[in-house]
Formats: C-alpha cells, sequence, structure tokens
C-alpha cells in the first residue's frame, strides 16, 4: 500500500514535468528567441569555424538548450527558493548585455554565459536531485556528461582571469 503511494505519487511528478514541457515549449514567444539565439549561434560557429572555433562549437551550440533547462527549473516545483534565486540570477546574467565577454565578440562572446551557465547548474545540482535536472532537459546528449565535459574544458583551456571573474560573479549572489 505504501509502495503503491509512492508510484502514484512518482507518475503524478512525471506527469507534472512532461506538462511542463509541453507548456514551455508551446509558448510562441520563448520558442522565437530559443530559436532566434540557437541560429544566431549556428551562423557564427560556421563563419568563425577556425580550429579553436570548431573545438567548442559542440558546447556553444548547447547555450539554448542550457537556457531552456534554466527556464523548466525556475518554475519546477520540485527545485528549492535558494535554488530557484541562483537559476533566475544566470537567467539575468544570460540576457544582460552587460558580460564579463562581450557578445558582440563573434563566437567568444557566448564562452562566459556557457561558462557561467555550467557552473550555475552544477551548483544547483549540488543541492537538488539529478533526476530533476533530467527530467527537464530537451538538449540531445546526456545533461550530466555535457555538463562535466564542459567543466573539464573551462577548467584547462579557458583563461584563469575569465575563471576568476565567473566565480567571483556567485560569491556575490551566493
Amino acid at each position: 500500500m505504501v509502495e503503491d503511494k509512492k508510484n502514484d505519487v512518482k507518475e503524478k511528478e512525471i506527469e507534472i514535468t512532461v506538462e511542463k514541457k509541453e507548456n514551455f515549449t508551446d509558448d510562441q514567444k520563448k520558442l522565437k528567441f530559443y530559436g532566434k539565439l540557437r541560429k544566431k549561434l549556428h551562423k557564427l560557429a560556421i563563419a568563425k569555424g577556425g580550429d579553436k572555433a570548431g573545438e567548442f562549437t559542440e558546447y556553444i551550440l548547447a547555450l539554448p538548450d542550457f537556457f531552456i533547462l534554466l527556464c523548466r527549473l525556475a518554475v519546477d516545483k520540485r527545485v528549492g527558493g535558494k535554488q530557484k534565486l541562483l537559476v533566475g540570477g544566470i537567467i539575468a546574467y544570460v540576457i544582460s548585455p552587460i558580460d564579463i565577454i562581450p557578445d558582440f565578440i563573434p563566437f567568444i562572446g557566448y564562452v562566459d554565459d556557457l561558462v557561467l551557465v555550467v557552473y550555475g547548474l552544477n551548483m544547483v545540482l549540488n543541492e537538488l536531485d539529478k533526476q530533476v535536472l533530467i527530467d527537464n532537459w530537451s538538449g540531445e546528449e546526456d545533461v550530466l556528461k555535457l555538463l562535466q565535459r564542459i567543466t573539464y574544458v573551462a577548467e584547462n583551456f579557458l583563461d584563469k582571469n575569465i575563471l576568476k571573474k565567473i566565480k567571483g560573479w556567485f560569491s556575490k549572489i551566493h
């Protein structure tokens, strides 16, 4: 009987999550922003497709997927208030025209956004069941593995001053 109730609760959580995904993807304004950002990033990657740009293209093109994930986490009832504030801060940074690396710098301008999003999601993940992240992810690959790979690349190849500024931003809001 207790096990049946647990299964019912789990099924309802899955239904709610599926419903949220459908509601979010039905919002034409959000989808337009999502599509526009993805198209802009794709054009930049093709136009500036040097060796280094090629290495980071797949990560930069995941930024719109991460943005959608953040928006979904912001409304998911399984995410606590503290995590929602962090998620809201990350969303604000991504859409803000003021960045550590200005977005008008082709391709490279999105690196700080991506790294900040990944660091922020890792912080949220430390205090949240990983299934919540998985339930809200609509990207093409495993979100947890992608977070690990981007974190590794950022830690090993990104300028240390940029990483310091990104980590400093988190210390101000966390």
